[in-house]
């Protein structure tokens, strides 16, 4: 299938993820699988859309593609034993599970945390600014709450600081804070600005120091609030999603119909 690539049409992931269908990397895995189609034929990468074509997506139609949805973004304080996944085949708990329905949109989550990481987790219905949390050229700072076994020495925290050798590259931390403890177990606040898989864990690994607790109390800016339970959600005002925008800047939507103008 080829779709013609006028000034007003759009591509497939932009459209559907300002739908909040998922964000744009999610739809691009789509369309590589051949789960999405256009006017009754497979879509592929790259093809666009307007407004009076017919899109499916698991052969379900995705309806009013020109409605503008309103950017939502939750705030969730994830336990430990829930996984990131909306649907896990091991059927453990899921952060997806107690949310908010939503209709003809999805819950977006901005990034993982691994099954034994506590904390703060965005998830939104705008896939655009999902898309623009999670990319690497954003350099979104996330700080998290570390608990270590035993003592850490000046020059390991030194380490840290300055780059550590991962199997990866080389990964540091921004800032690490003393945060108190007692005993065998010490506290610490250490900032980076990536999102690695078990970076932070991986990090104090790599000095010898074994993390028993994590917990992220900080995305982008947002701090986990304190009076947010655990297994608990809140929703941003419009203003402080609007904030959280113009930190990535991300522009605010214009309507879909100026730019997705229907055949005459």
């Amino acid at each position: 299938m080829s779709l013609s690539h006028s000034p007003d049409n759009e591509k497939i992931q932009k459209v559907l993820a300002r739908k909040g269908l998922g964000s744009r990397r999610k739809v691009e895995e789509w369309l590589k699988e051949g789960r999405i189609s256009v006017n009754g034929k497979i879509a592929k990468l790259g093809d666009r859309i307007t407004l009076e074509d017919k899109v499916f997506v698991d052969g379900k139609p995705v309806r009013r593609l020109n409605q503008q949805q309103r950017s939502r973004v939750l705030m969730y304080h994830k336990p430990t034993g829930e996984v990131c996944t909306r649907n896990d085949p091991e059927g453990r708990k899921t952060i997806f599970d107690h949310l908010p329905r939503l209709e003809g949109s999805r819950w977006i989550a901005v990034g993982r945390l691994d099954i034994n990481t506590s904390g703060l987790i965005l998830l939104t219905t705008d896939g655009d600014l999902a898309n623009r949390l999670m990319h690497p050229r954003s350099e979104i700072e996330r700080t998290y709450a570390v608990r270590v076994m035993g003592e850490v020495e000046l020059k390991q925290i030194q380490a840290l600081t300055s780059g550590v050798m991962l199997d990866d590259g080389i990964a540091k931390f921004d800032s690490v804070i003393a945060a108190g403890g007692e005993g065998f177990n010490r506290w610490y606040h250490v900032s980076l600005h990536e999102g690695r898989n078990r970076e932070v864990r991986r990090l104090w690994e790599a000095i010898d120091s074994k993390v028993s607790r994590l917990i992220r109390i900080s995305f982008a800016g947002i701090p986990l609030p304190p009076r947010l339970k655990v297994g608990k959600k809140q929703e941003l005002t419009p203003e402080d999603v609007k904030r959280l925008r113009d930190h990535v800047k991300l522009e605010r939507f214009s309507s879909p119909k100026r730019k997705m103008h229907r055949k005459r």
